[in-house]
């Protein structure tokens, strides 16, 4: 509460011109960090299709080559080069799409700092906001997902992430069980090994993904966490249109 306490009394000295300064400022870098988080999102999204468009697109390859050369000796060799191919720009995109992650919600635990700065300035437009004021995990998730709580499963399972851990993995799977047969191994054998490499890839994105999230937040330090007692202005009756109590 001292936090909030400190910025009201700064707030209640300053004249008119620091106060517009100081929104100027805080302004300027809401809109950079939404810029930023656009562009790394519509890059993501831009790598996300182009990797699936190629997994589609070397799949029926595959196919394809089968069918017109009859499975010739040459086909194994060629099968698992473009599967190998696939599972680079696979790898390369996941460390990506965890990368940006990871940038998102660092943007939008930015972007609750400095609602924070807008409630300090103006306490009574702070009680129209739905989005959290605190740049700490709860505050992120409640940024995120302000109209109901949003379980982390659901957080999880719909995720880019782990639509490209998935992808990633199915790929992963099938060309080290490609290999395994193209070196002699029985077929079930192969697709045993297809499948344990597919889920060890799972299980490892998964986790390094989670590895990434939990150690940000435990060495990050945030400036008004949610466990102050709430603003003032949260506890009191809605404003009415006038900015009266």
């Amino acid at each position: 509460m001292g936090r909030w306490i400190m910025a009201t009394d700064a707030a209640d000295g300053d004249d008119d011109a620091q106060l517009a300064r100081r929104l100027q400022i805080l302004a300027t870098e809401h809109w950079g960090l939404l810029a930023a988080r656009s562009t790394a999102q519509s890059e993501v999204l831009t790598r996300i299709t182009i990797h699936l468009t190629l997994v589609s697109a070397g799949l029926v390859t595959i196919g394809l080559l089968g069918q017109a050369s009859h499975f010739a000796s040459w086909f194994p060799a060629a099968a698992l080069g473009i599967l190998g191919f696939l599972t680079a720009v696979g790898l390369l995109s996941l460390m990506r799409v965890l990368a940006v992650s990871e940038e998102d919600f660092m943007y939008v635990t930015a972007m609750n700092r400095i609602r924070a700065g807008y409630a300090d300035i103006d306490p009574v437009a702070a009680g129209y906001f739905l989005a959290s004021t605190n740049d700490d995990e709860l505050g992120m998730r409640i940024t995120y997902s302000f109209l109901r709580h949003r379980g982390s499963v659901e957080q999880i399972l719909a995720s880019s992430s782990l639509l490209s851990v998935l992808v990633n993995a199915t790929v992963a799977g099938m060309f080290c069980g490609g290999l395994c047969a193209a070196f002699g191994v029985p077929l079930a054998g192969a697709i045993a090994v297809g499948v344990v490499v597919g889920l060890c890839i799972t299980v490892a994105g998964i986790g390094y993904a989670g590895y990434r999230f939990f150690s940000v937040w435990r060495a990050y330090t945030p400036l008004s966490p949610s466990e102050d007692p709430p603003p003032y202005w949260l506890i009191r009756r809605r404003p009415d249109r006038r900015g009266r109590s």
